[in-house]
């Protein structure tokens, strides 16, 4: 009977156990996986930084040629390289604000989820307490002294130390909880600090930026009042064209399969808003604006506000999208736009450019914005149209559309 009354009070002893383990058994809930990590924005910061040093390259390159009257074109091209780098800085940084907007919430999830599970083991385990002093087996020794037989009192013996063990592991959790929660809001007020930081950044950009536009704008003036710029300045032009053909040429190439797969509307759109429609250069025979002397222009200028939008004249894919370099830095920031057709287009002179190499793109999108980089005096869209990689008048290819042309200071209907 004794044996029997032991079993059972045994059998009560550990369901009373269980039951007060089982609330409490459960794992703290894994946190899931950031989709924004702190590597993603310190490989930005990485690229941030290179970009300031070649702000910083550029600017001795500027201060070499500073007094040199005869440098005014030089001193633009490296301003120009300055400003993209400056913009794209600008670009990396605002990447990185966002980012750091998307981990701050992530974390401020992750803290809230902490303290939430902080709080609720240690409710439960308030409530365990609290249940064992009113089921009065407050006393481990109490437990231990009631056994009826050393076999009994082993068995309890064991008992008891598996719910010590279980108070120890609950005490862990807690005091981990609250190192998560404390490493949590360090994290958290590092990546708010870190995020104004890169916002001061910004903001310091985009003096500089204004700061250089400002530059640029001196030494057009400068430019426009030289009677000569350049003695060269012809043949670079026409270096710089017939680079460019080359280059179209084994881009079309190698491109040649995704240029094919991106149907090519029988119509050109014209690249600019409508309103822009007065050209102040003829494709062929003109007068240089930097020497003044007769030249054979490559394409259209069409004169327009800085940062007009820019349009893809037809769908294609670009196969070119750069700030050129050595001969081709003439067209200063420019795309160029391949078709399935057979032809291309170029649009030249951008301040800035809003595709890259190897998008495919839609008649009507834009592609860049109005400016005067490279080989310009004023904000204007240069623009070509190529047939099989042949230049040809792109005015002929907007018969149905009423131009006009500005020289001189006059301005005529163009006829075709």
């Amino acid at each position: 009977m004794k044996t029997g009354m032991n079993v059972v009070r045994k059998v009560i002893s550990l369901l009373v156990v269980l039951t007060l383990l089982v609330p409490l058994a459960g794992e703290v809930a894994v946190m899931p996986a950031s989709a924004v990590t702190q590597a993603e924005i310190d490989d930005l910061k990485d690229q941030a930084a290179d970009l300031d040093s070649q702000r910083a390259e550029l600017q001795q390159q500027l201060k070499a040629i500073q007094a040199d009257k005869s440098k005014a074109l030089e001193k633009k091209r490296l301003l120009e390289q300055q400003m993209n780098a400056t913009q794209a800085e600008i670009n990396n940084i605002q990447t990185q604000i966002q980012k750091y907007s998307e981990l701050i919430t992530q974390k401020e999830g992750e803290l809230a989820q902490a303290e939430e599970q902080e709080q609720q083991l240690y409710e439960e385990f308030c409530q365990r307490v609290r249940y064992m002093e009113e089921e009065g087996e407050v006393s481990y020794w109490s437990i231990l002294f009631s056994s009826s037989d050393f076999s009994d009192l082993l068995d309890n013996f064991m008992m008891v130390e598996e719910i010590i063990d279980y108070d120890n592991s609950v005490m862990e959790e807690l005091l981990a909880l609250q190192e998560q929660i404390k490493a949590d809001k360090a994290d958290l007020e590092n990546s708010k600090a870190e995020q104004e930081a890169a916002k001061v950044k910004q903001v310091a950009a985009q003096e500089a930026l204004k700061d250089q536009e400002s530059q640029v704008d001196a030494l057009l003036e400068e430019i426009n009042g030289q009677e000569e710029l350049v003695k060269e300045a012809e043949a670079e032009l026409r270096a710089a064209a017939n680079a460019v053909d080359d280059e179209i040429k084994r881009l079309e190439q190698e491109m040649a399969d995704q240029i094919g797969n991106v149907p090519s509307e029988s119509g050109f759109l014209w690249p600019l808003p409508s309103s822009r429609n007065t050209l102040s250069s003829l494709f062929g025979t003109r007068k240089d604006p930097f020497t003044g002397r007769p030249g054979n222009h490559t394409g259209i200028d069409v004169p327009a506000p800085k940062n007009t939008p820019i349009y893809a004249a037809k769908s294609g894919v670009v196969t070119t999208s750069v700030y050129g370099s050595g001969s081709s830095w003439s067209y200063g920031n420019y795309v160029v736009v391949s078709h399935s057709d057979g032809t291309s287009t170029l649009y030249a002179h951008m301040n800035s450019r809003a595709v890259s190499k190897g998008e495919t793109v839609s008649q009507g999108q834009v592609v860049g914005y109005v400016g005067t980089t490279g080989r310009s005096t004023g904000n204007h869209l240069h623009f070509e149209v190529r047939v099989h990689g042949t230049r040809k008048d792109p005015v002929d290819y907007f018969g149905d559309k009423t131009l006009y042309y500005r020289s001189g200071g006059k301005t005529v209907l163009l006829p075709h």
